[in-house]
């Protein structure tokens, strides 16, 4: 069974839209488009580095999109990308020019491909994916850059709410620039008791 891997770049306010630059997502008239570039570093870069390994991804139509229009012409920066399939989730588009899209309309289309061969699916953006995704319990693994700012407004992670579901920390980085970069697998239920008991 292949894992889904929710990729965030995320403030201490929940916001996930358009970290990568200016004109990536004006929608709702968003204007801090582009705010994970003052958090550079080498650490920062080595674990982006890291997660663009060739990989099979999961997004949503939006996200699409606006990869299908960028990626395929700077292949260089990740190389991996236009050979891994892209799952897309769509309930208007039913093909592309871009090379190994796939095109899927429902959870159950989302379940199938989780239980099929091959690699682990690696979600990007995507915010409204993001949400089918945790109300279905189907997201594996977080790994979350947590920048050190707040927006105010913005498309939020956890905006549609979520199951109540334990992760578990098995990765943490504090890069120079301020940034928890942390990852939890997902273990069991919730448990709760009495605090100091």
């Amino acid at each position: 069974m292949r894992k889904i891997i929710v990729l965030s770049m995320i403030t201490l306010d929940g916001v996930i839209q358009a970290p990568g630059g200016p004109d990536e997502d004006k929608s709702d008239r968003f204007r801090y488009g582009g705010w994970v570039a003052p958090f550079g570093d080498k650490v920062y870069g080595k674990v982006i580095r890291e997660e663009l390994k060739p990989a099979d991804y999961l997004l949503g139509r939006k996200t699409f999109e606006i990869w299908e229009e960028y990626w395929p012409e700077r292949a260089e920066f990740w190389p991996g990308i236009n050979d891994g399939t892209k799952y897309v989730m769509s309930k208007t588009r039913k093909k592309s020019d871009w090379k190994n899209s796939v095109f899927m309309k429902s959870a159950a289309d989302i379940k199938k491909i989780k239980k099929s061969k091959g690699p682990d699916l690696q979600v990007w953006g995507s915010g409204q994916l993001v949400q089918l995704l945790f109300k279905n319990d189907l997201v594996d693994e977080l790994r979350l850059k947590i920048h050190p700012l707040t927006l105010g407004k913005g498309k939020k992670l956890f905006a549609g709410g979520s199951i109540p579901a334990a992760f578990k920390l098995t990765k943490s980085i504090v890069t120079p620039s301020g940034v928890i970069i942390a990852n939890y697998s997902r273990a069991g239920s919730v448990k709760t008791g009495t605090a100091g008991a």
